[in-house]
């Protein structure tokens, strides 16, 4: 494994009448990252949020952005998601015509570069942009909705993945259907970051619900 295994909470299960005091909470409770997923309605069918609330967020953490951009066509608004503060900038494969020229635009703005991968996309799209990603997202359900079931067919490309990316500073992120038992499973297949929506805010206790996602992938890792 590249590191310890992090935990990152997506805020698209959170209270979005209270979002700033929501992303405080996940903070204090133990988040190592903040998961943003942004979704335009054409790439996926709903809409959540755009750079104005990364900014105004920005100041309630200095935790990671982790920003999910489930946008087609994606690079016009790179620039936006950058300035507003997102630390990681996460494109879909699927999303862009160039990905190498999308994933150096990330990187010439300061952030880092991801990739994620749809369900039915294979691990062998990032092949050759492997020098040019910190960071594979697998998606673990299909992209737009949170509350889905795990689709069990990711945790063997997580191992593909795996292997595709020994020996460099590359994180492998699973995001989707991820609970006590998906988490611990998937990173037995390799993930090092776990994106939680509604198994932390769906939960009494955001740090509780942290503290035993880390038991459970201690057990794994």
């Amino acid at each position: 494994m590249t590191a310890d295994v992090l935990i990152a909470p997506s805020i698209l299960s959170a209270d979005f009448a209270r979002l700033g005091d929501e992303v405080e909470a996940v903070d204090r409770a133990g988040a190592d990252w903040i998961h943003l997923d942004v979704m335009d309605g054409h790439f996926v069918p709903n809409i959540t949020f755009g750079p104005e609330i990364v900014r105004a967020l920005r100041g309630r953490t200095a935790k990671p952005f982790d920003c999910h951009l489930m946008i087609s066509p994606v690079d016009p608004f790179v620039e936006a998601f950058a300035a507003a503060g997102c630390d990681r900038i996460i494109v879909h494969a699927e999303g862009t015509t160039h990905l190498d020229r999308t994933l150096a635009l990330v990187r010439s703005l300061g952030a880092r570069a991801g990739v994620a991968l749809n369900p039915a996309t294979s691990a062998d799209a990032i092949d050759y942009v492997l020098d040019r990603i910190d960071l594979v997202c697998v998606m673990g359900v299909n992209p737009g909705f949170g509350g889905q079931s795990f689709l069990e067919s990711q945790l063997e490309k997580l191992r593909r993945l795996k292997a595709k990316t020994a020996g460099r500073d590359i994180r492998l992120e699973l995001d989707g259907g991820v609970n006590l038992a998906t988490a611990e499973r998937a990173v037995a297949a390799g993930a090092d970051v776990l994106v939680a929506g509604s198994a932390v805010f769906g939960a009494a206790e955001y740090a509780r619900a942290i503290a035993d996602l880390r038991a459970v992938t201690a057990r794994a890792a």
